[in-house]
């Protein structure tokens, strides 16, 4: 691994976290939320993983196993992907404006928001996430960037059923007809 990648790669998702804090004050006010027990199930996993993927902490010795060759095009790829994923994240964040919330909620005038990122997926942001994430595991190359990436998953699965039961109960047929459309997380795959 080439500490210095892993450390733009780090860049790149602080850039992410300051985009995410600066927007979130354009928010519209929320009229229906998500409980406390399911957003700590939700974001558990998805905490989890970020800590496997970042922490500097000593784990046990099998996280830290490599699973890639440390080559030039591995790292560079995991940067790249590491990048789109961001950017992706960043465009879908953008495109939904003020209808944005971290936790699953239903929002003051909320809109069901079709075009941009999410004519392409009905979770962009989600699958900006996931790709930065494998990204960023790939410039580790170490098995605990890979169960990240799974807990990661997890959470978010969990995070967009409860929030595709909410779209659904707001927006009727109309979500009901996007989801026939319009894949969760991978363009005509997932």
């Amino acid at each position: 691994m080439q500490p210095w990648l892993l450390n733009i790669a780090g860049i790149l998702w602080s850039v992410l976290g300051l985009v995410w804090l600066i927007s979130a004050l354009a928010a519209k006010r929320v009229v229906r939320r998500q409980s406390v027990a399911s957003r700590v199930i939700q974001a558990s996993p998805v905490a989890a993983g970020f800590f496997l993927l970042f922490t500097h902490t000593t784990l046990p010795w099998w996280l830290s196993q490599a699973l890639l060759p440390d080559s030039a095009p591995v790292l560079w790829i995991g940067l790249a992907l590491t990048a789109a994923g961001i950017a992706f994240a960043i465009w879908a964040r953008a495109w939904i404006g003020r209808n944005w919330s971290g936790t699953v909620t239903i929002k003051e005038q909320h809109e069901l928001i079709q075009s941009g990122p999410y004519a392409w997926v009905r979770h962009p942001i989600y699958s900006g996430f996931l790709l930065a994430f494998v990204g960023t595991a790939l410039i580790q190359g170490q098995l605990r960037g890979l169960l990240g990436f799974f807990l990661v998953l997890l959470g978010f699965t969990l995070k967009l059923r409860l929030e595709e039961n909410f779209m659904a109960e707001q927006f009727g047929n109309a979500y009901s007809d996007y989801k026939k459309r319009v894949r969760a997380l991978v363009p005509y795959v997932i």
